[in-house]
């Protein structure tokens, strides 16, 4: 055909990696039906051909012969002699198909043209890859990094897609260059726009979830099922196991000989410290599994409060709480009771509430949150140590002993 550069545009999308030529064509089709619509005021007696591959496309025009002066639709019909220019021996009645050629449409249509299908063929790419990835939430994924930022770290995979890693998605210790291949989970796909926004996480449980899956033979063919996954990540991990085969160790075969299977999976998280237990039913005997490594003496929960009061030596207090109260609060996500950890053989000791009046309540909150709520509990801690674990200053925390002390020799 005469005129286009226009049909060059054609070619530079028929090897897209996202279109397959059916798709192709029937874009195609509908960014000139479109054009026609607007130059003619209707598409319906026009054929288009289209030719991809070449990059090649012809329109024709179909109208029925009428006689001179006739002419009501111009668009539809076409007088006698015009039609004879033609064909010479067309004759009243006759259909006639004539060629229309792009450059009729005029410059600026053809430059419209062009960018619709543009867009249209964008649209269609962006469509395809948020149902491709939509597919992928809650999978493992590999890209590299392509480029960071304060924020977010932003990476491509081998198809050029980007996806999005937020500072709040990485663990703690993550340092990342660039050219880096980065492994983390499809944790959510959005279309913003009609662009799809791809966020990786490699905090989220599903992560140490999908690594179990790559990493356990027996967790991916199904002998062990993950129940549930707790992390606080880079920190400490719980993971609680089951199997339904009775000659399966669950646990141990997740850790694997001193401990060589979980060991990449630790070194994937920057040493994130991974608890793995028996799953049960018996919420009791879940609630003391999930305190381990302390040995719990004994649980009394109530089930409509979900409260758990669970009763240790005192030896085991500190254990069962963790470092920064990190295994106490896992083990309650994990179980879904809220652990109050009482002392053995431990007299009159006092809830911390009970000294509102001279402590403050934001100070008494931050003992609680690493599992202290008792004047004992806090009067058996290091002083040093209780600066460390919570965000009180060490003066704060000698009058808090100061009026512990006082109260419990009166």
């Amino acid at each position: 055909m005469e005129n286009i550069a226009l049909i060059e545009s054609f070619s530079e999308f028929k090897d897209d990696k996202f279109i397959d030529r059916v798709t192709l064509m029937a874009i195609l089709e509908d960014v000139f039906r479109n054009a026609l619509k607007k130059k003619f005021g209707s598409d319906d007696n026009f054929d288009i051909i289209i030719n991809p591959d070449k990059g090649d496309l012809e329109i024709w025009r179909n109208r029925v012969v009428v006689e001179d002066g006739q002419v009501e639709e111009p668009n539809e019909e076409i007088s006698l002699s015009e039609a004879r220019k033609i064909e010479p021996d067309f004759e009243v009645g006759e259909d006639v198909s004539e060629e229309v050629k792009l450059i009729q449409l005029g410059r600026r249509a053809i430059l419209a043209l062009r960018q619709n299908l543009i867009s249209k063929i964008h649209e269609h790419d962006n469509t395809t890859i948020y149902k491709q990835f939509k597919d992928l939430e809650g999978e493992i994924y590999t890209a590299e990094v392509h480029h960071i930022r304060h924020k977010v770290v932003i990476l491509l995979d081998d198809e050029g897609n980007e996806i999005i890693m937020p500072k709040e998605k990485q663990i703690p210790s993550d340092f990342f260059r660039k050219g880096d291949n980065v492994r983390g989970v499809i944790e959510s796909v959005e279309l913003k726009g009609n662009k799809p926004v791809i966020i990786m996480s490699r905090t989220a449980p599903a992560f140490l979830e999908q690594l179990f899956f790559q990493e356990i033979p027996e967790v991916f063919d199904g002998l062990i099922t993950v129940k549930k996954v707790v992390r606080i990540p880079g920190e400490k991990a719980k993971v609680a196991v089951d199997s339904y085969d009775d000659r399966i160790d669950p646990v141990g075969a997740c850790v694997g000989m001193k401990g060589s299977r979980i060991h990449g999976i630790v070194r994937e998280l920057g040493n994130e410290n991974i608890d793995v237990i028996n799953w049960t039913s018996n919420p009791q005997l879940l609630v003391t599994r999930a305190l381990s490594p302390a040995r719990v003496s004994s649980v009394k929960l109530n089930d409509e409060k979900m409260t758990a009061q669970v009763y240790l030596k005192p030896e085991e207090v500190s254990k069962a709480i963790g470092r920064g109260g990190h295994n106490i609060r896992l083990a309650g996500q994990l179980t879904g009771y809220e652990i109050d950890v009482f002392r053995e053989g431990v007299e009159e000791d006092v809830e911390l509430t009970e000294f509102s009046d001279e402590i403050e309540a934001w100070i008494i909150d931050e003992f609680k949150k690493i599992g202290m709520d008792t004047a004992r509990s806090v009067l058996e801690q290091d002083v040093d140590d209780l600066v460390k674990r919570t965000d009180l200053e060490e003066e704060t925390i000698l009058e808090v002993v100061r009026i512990l002390k006082e109260e419990l020799a009166d």
